[in-house]
């Protein structure tokens, strides 16, 4: 039962982590899109290991891990008064590069999907 509540409660995280940075006012979260990919939660809800990416690389992103190390504070307090907690867990930023990696993948696969119908183009227009 606890694996199911650490899980609800890490997505919840997730959810009020992205709004905070929404409404938080440095101007390091602000150079992209910047999201909140993850958040592992320990079994007894006293850590989160917290997830960041960014469209712009893995550099924007490492940029707004300073700030969120920043703001650490603060942003746990309010996760303790949105989410009703009796102890916030403490947080740990990391940078990852999943967006871009993601982005990528999609760009392959476009390539791979637009390749037949350009031969089945170039086939047509020689028979006719």
């Amino acid at each position: 039962m606890a694996n199911h509540r650490a899980a609800r409660t890490g997505e919840d995280i997730q959810r009020e982590i992205a709004a905070i940075l929404r409404e938080m006012k440095d101007p390091r979260l602000h150079d992209g899109i910047i999201s909140v990919v993850r958040c592992d939660m320990a079994h007894d809800l006293s850590f989160c290991r917290v997830y960041i990416s960014s469209m712009n690389g893995i550099e924007t992103a490492k940029t707004a891990v300073k700030a969120l190390k920043n703001a650490q504070g603060f942003i746990r307090k309010e996760l303790g008064i949105r989410l009703k907690l009796r102890y916030a867990p403490a947080l740990a930023f990391e940078a990852t590069d999943s967006i871009e990696y993601s982005a990528n993948i999609s760009r392959i696969l476009m390539d791979i999907n637009l390749k037949p119908l350009e031969e089945e183009e170039e086939n047509g227009e020689d028979n006719a």
